[in-house]
């Protein structure tokens, strides 16, 4: 964690030198400016140039893309990236051969190492040693400490790759574990339901298959972790036409969304599960009929998400332990939810639950419009 700070730390200084450097141009009048200042902005922009390559991870094609962009940076000969393995990448006189020594022993100790000509640092993340970079062929008192420094900036880049990596890797299995808890149980119900039509409504029973055909294709797609609003909501229809057809008259569906969110990109499955606890939790317990509201507001940088039931309620406790992944109950993915959108957004944006006995559920989300973590279509 202290690499990544110092890694975003870094990267936010660069961004405000460049710019500082922009500004001097402008009121400078020069569109070059100084010696130093044409130094300082080609440095700059050089980084900025190699941190997408890196943070997909040190491979062989990263490796040969961010190659031009460090050897116009270090100014040496010869400018190499190695691995455990061997050599990734590699442009210059020097050849990887002439400069093994190093990189065995700078990939064993975690240490710059320095000799005949050749400056080999240690790329780490989390204390693990992942590759080298190289610098041969310049005898330049600076090329030591620029090598080193540089090192130090990619390992930085490369442990966000790596986070970036385990949070994908995440979602993805929290989402199986979600997809795996919802399905016996709305399977089960929605096809007994089916079944209860067959031979007083057939044409009702065909509309319902048909429905639960296209929630269940919803669910389980497998391209993506995000979707967008209108796409959540037109499964919650479904989801909601199938539980009507078993409550009746019972079930009342209240929807107010206002059309400037629908295309607002959100966590796959996010707000259908919490659809589904109103109903199961909520209402399936109260005797009578009961109502759930499904509300997705505009405002400003925000949507806000609402789900609420005027059911039986839970006592606090309980929402706290399902949040927190401390109970056993069959809360439809509750903390599921709340961990998934902390993974995205940041702690900030998990949900909020206003609930107690005998006074119904509230459930509150809030998405970003905007988030550099989500990508439309992913």
């Amino acid at each position: 964690m202290t690499e990544v700070l110092l890694a975003l730390g870094v990267a936010l200084v660069l961004v405000l030198a460049l710019l500082l450097v922009r500004r001097r141009l402008a009121v400078r009048g020069q569109a070059l400016g100084s010696p130093a200042d044409r130094a300082t902005y080609l440095t700059l922009h050089r980084v900025s140039l190699t941190a997408p390559a890196l943070r997909s991870g040190l491979t062989r094609d990263s490796a040969r893309t961010a190659l031009p962009h460090l050897r116009a940076l270090l100014g040496t000969p010869t400018v190499g990236l190695a691995g455990p393995d061997g050599p990734l990448a590699w442009v210059g006189p020097a050849t990887p051969e002439a400069v093994q020594s190093l990189v065995d022993e700078a990939l064993a100790t975690g240490s710059t190492q320095a000799g005949s000509g050749a400056v080999v640092a240690p790329l780490s993340v989390d204390d693990r040693v992942v590759g080298a970079l190289v610098a041969a062929g310049e005898e330049r008192a600076g090329v030591l400490r620029a090598t080193t420094e540089l090192a130090r900036w990619m390992s930085g880049q490369l442990e966000l790759a790596e986070l970036d990596q385990q949070r994908t890797a995440l979602m993805a299995a929290e989402l199986r574990a979600l997809r795996a808890q919802i399905s016996p149980h709305f399977v089960y119900n929605s096809l007994a339901a089916i079944a209860s039509f067959v031979r007083t409504d057939p044409e009702r029973a065909r509309s319902l298959l048909l429905e639960f055909a296209d929630f269940t294709r919803y669910s389980f797609r497998r391209h993506g972790d995000f979707t967008t609003l209108a796409e959540e909501l037109r499964s919650i229809e479904q989801y909601l036409v199938l539980e009507k057809a078993r409550f009746g008259d019972r079930l009342r569906v209240v929807t107010r969304v206002a059309p400037e969110v629908l295309n607002v990109t959100l966590p796959f499955l996010c707000v259908q599960p919490l659809v589904e606890n109103a109903v199961r939790h909520g209402l399936a317990a109260k005797p009578g009929t009961g109502t759930v509201t499904v509300e997705a507001l505009d405002e400003g940088a925000e949507c806000v998400i609402t789900i609420e039931d005027d059911g039986v309620g839970v006592e606090a406790e309980t929402v706290r332990r399902a949040l927190s992944g401390q109970t056993a109950t069959d809360s439809v993915g509750l903390g599921n939810v709340d961990e998934r959108m902390r993974t995205v957004y940041g702690n900030e944006y998990g949900i909020v639950v206003e609930t107690a006995p005998g006074l119904g559920t509230k459930v509150t989300m809030r998405v970003p419009k905007f988030s550099p973590a989500v990508e439309p279509g992913a």
